[in-house]
């Protein structure tokens, strides 16, 4: 039965680049997005967290419709900024225009960081002052900045593109008196 027609059908020896744990790390890539967005995003997923986790431990209140748009927010603002980290650091980025997903990345910061930012005023005008709407309030806040501060690096960084963009353009010195179909 050595006829060249069967090989075998195990490995000796799978060698040091297999096992679980690389398998498992070879759907992750944490190199798509630079150290500090990437430090941002874990830190707006974190604080949305901490705010839904500290709103939802309140056991009563007076006023409850800014905690109910609070929770709302934070909750969405936590599975959102879930999301984007998700899609960012799996293969999934690989599978989607690379343009679309910085566009919505952008677009759902700047409104969740402006909604957060909104629900937090409402939830801190309306709170019955206990030590957990108040850690609730300050994570909210906290959220609010991150998101924006990284919709400002977004934004820095679309202009910066925009302006190189500009600048490589050649410019035309003579004045455009001949046709365009004409022969040259």
């Amino acid at each position: 039965m050595e006829n060249g027609v069967y090989r075998p059908t195990t490995e000796a020896d799978p060698g040091p680049a297999r096992g679980s744990r690389s398998v498992l790390g070879g759907y992750f890539y944490l190199s798509r997005l630079p150290c500090h967005r990437l430090l941002l995003k874990g830190l707006q997923l974190l604080l949305s967290l901490l705010a839904f986790v500290c709103e939802e431990v309140v056991s009563q209140c007076t006023l409850c419709g800014g905690l109910y748009f609070f929770e709302f927010v934070s909750c969405c603002a936590f599975l959102l900024s879930l999301l984007i980290l998700i899609v960012y650091c799996t293969p999934i980025y690989d599978r989607i225009d690379a343009e679309k997903i910085r566009l919505s990345d952008f677009y759902i910061t700047v409104v969740t960081g402006a909604v957060f930012l909104l629900a937090s005023i409402i939830f801190t005008t309306t709170h019955d002052r206990t030590p957990t709407e108040t850690a609730a309030i300050v994570f909210g806040f906290g959220a609010s900045i991150t998101f924006l501060v990284d919709f400002s690096i977004m934004f820095y960084k679309k202009y910066q593109d925009g302006q190189l963009r500009k600048s490589e353009l050649p410019l035309r010195r003579e004045p455009a008196t001949e046709p365009l179909n004409a022969p040259h």
